[in-house]
């Protein structure tokens, strides 16, 4: 069975195929659909959106023209990180799904802690009252899932006090190198799905010598190793990619490997980070 059709299972029950289909830095357009229509017919059901992507349009009409149906494609999209109302959070969610064309969305996230322009700031108080719109809305049925993005143990902390319905998600920059191990073990103590996003390192990755040479022993490329990787350590693994055949490629994982490869990859450099 391909791993395109095995599932995570969140901490509400709902499942989550275990491979993702990253969709950043492709923009809407005619291409974007093309591009979404292709991933979905080589097999991908889970589809990584956004707002900050600009793309929520072209996931929405390739999913309406594949012949695949609705409630079988799992769709994630984000609230910016800049929002940091409730009414603004709850007015957000209305252009995404409008953009998106659906009437319910399958996994909705806090794009950030903080606005990408005060990176240094606290809004503690401020995602208190993001992530109880994202409890309204999961209640009311509209969002089968919730969850966060680039969230540290400290942000996690502050919305599990307050919190009366915990993340069922965080989303984070995880690959060979940069496993951020103590955002990771906070989140596998509290049943929160931890989901990798640049798994392969925005494709520096590629060129260590050691993914080449892991690869070599299973017939697979540095890629699929780093990917594998991901799926080891527990995380969901969101690849990126335009190019048909790296999509079959990402999506080849049915490999093992060895605790001895895996600890060799535990110990690569971190210049990536």
């Amino acid at each position: 069975m391909s791993l395109l059709n095995e599932y995570f299972k969140l901490n509400n029950g709902v499942r989550i195929p275990k491979i993702g289909y990253g969709t950043w830095q492709i923009f809407d357009g005619p291409d974007a659909v093309e591009i979404f229509e292709t991933a979905i017919k080589k097999g991908y059901r889970h589809l990584d959106t956004a707002a900050l992507y600009d793309n929520e349009e072209s996931v929405g009409k390739a999913i309406e023209k594949s012949d695949v149906d609705r409630e079988d494609i799992f769709i994630t999209s984000k609230v910016l990180s800049s929002i940091k109302t409730y009414e603004g959070t709850l007015e957000a969610f209305e252009t995404t799904m409008e953009k998106l064309g659906f009437d319910y969305l399958d996994l909705y996230l806090i794009h950030g802690p903080t606005p990408m322009h005060d990176r240094e700031g606290n809004y503690d108080k401020e995602n208190i009252e993001v992530w109880r719109a994202l409890e309204k809305l999961y209640k009311e049925g509209r969002i089968r899932a919730i969850g966060i993005s680039n969230f540290r143990v400290h942000d996690m902390k502050n919305l599990m006090e307050h919190a009366e319905i915990k993340p069922m998600v965080n989303q984070i920059r995880f690959f060979v190198g940069n496993t951020k191990d103590d955002i990771v073990e906070y989140c596998k103590k509290h049943d929160i799905l931890v989901e990798a996003y640049s798994p392969l390192g925005v494709g520096r990755l590629l060129d260590k010598p050691v993914l080449t040479e892991i690869g070599k022993t299973h017939n697979v490329t540095p890629a699929q190793v780093a990917l594998r990787y991901c799926l080891q350590k527990g995380t969901l693994p969101l690849p990126k990619t335009k190019t048909p055949s790296r999509m079959d490629e990402n999506a080849r994982l049915e490999f093992t490997l060895t605790d001895d490869e895996m600890k060799r990859l535990d110990d690569i450099d971190d210049d990536l980070r």
